[in-house]
């Protein structure tokens, strides 16, 4: 399998990245994609399901591959893509920040009278990351004599990235 080819292309003024992928002989498509600021222009996919018996496959897919790849730069150069590359402004966005949401989380008001006992499952590692001990409140009212009492302190959620961070320990963020 060839890893693949990767180039950006002046045009008009503007970067474009074409992109050619080899997906191997279990799914042999050649794959080769266009694109402005991160949005794809267009696509080029081709199968070689018919010469998957060939002696000097690997050579032969590269071969593909290269022409597909330079199809695609002189299909651009052409002005083949003008209409489509060009109708929108491309924005690439560098180093953008997700804004992390606190959950809300309401107060249990009426607890039941008996609970089950947990169920004792062997833990796997990936399990642990869903592992959040409970830990009693301090100073948490007494739910036979107060049916609710509004807290000092708020609820301790625990998001999942930081039980992530959690489960690969201390100081490696």
């Amino acid at each position: 399998m060839v890893l693949g080819f990767n180039h950006n292309v002046t045009y008009k003024g503007e970067v474009f990245h074409v992109q050619t992928e080899d997906s191997g002989v279990a799914n042999p498509h050649i794959i080769t994609l266009l694109y402005r600021g991160g949005v794809i222009i267009t696509s080029k996919k081709t199968s070689y399901s018919d010469i998957l018996r060939m002696d000097n496959l690997e050579v032969v897919v590269e071969e593909l591959m290269k022409e597909q790849h330079k199809d695609m730069m002189r299909r651009l150069k052409s002005g083949e893509f003008d209409e489509k590359a060009f109708s929108f402004k491309a924005q690439l966005i560098e180093n953008y920040e997700i804004p992390m949401l606190e959950p809300e989380v309401e107060p249990v008001q009426d607890l039941p009278a008996s609970t089950p006992a947990p169920v004792s499952v062997p833990k796997s590692d990936v399990s642990m990351l869903f592992d959040l001990s409970q830990q009693p409140a301090k100073n948490s009212p007494d739910p036979k004599t107060q049916k609710s009492a509004p807290s000092d302190e708020k609820s301790k959620a625990v998001n999942l990235d930081d039980a992530i961070l959690s489960f690969f320990g201390p100081g490696k963020k």
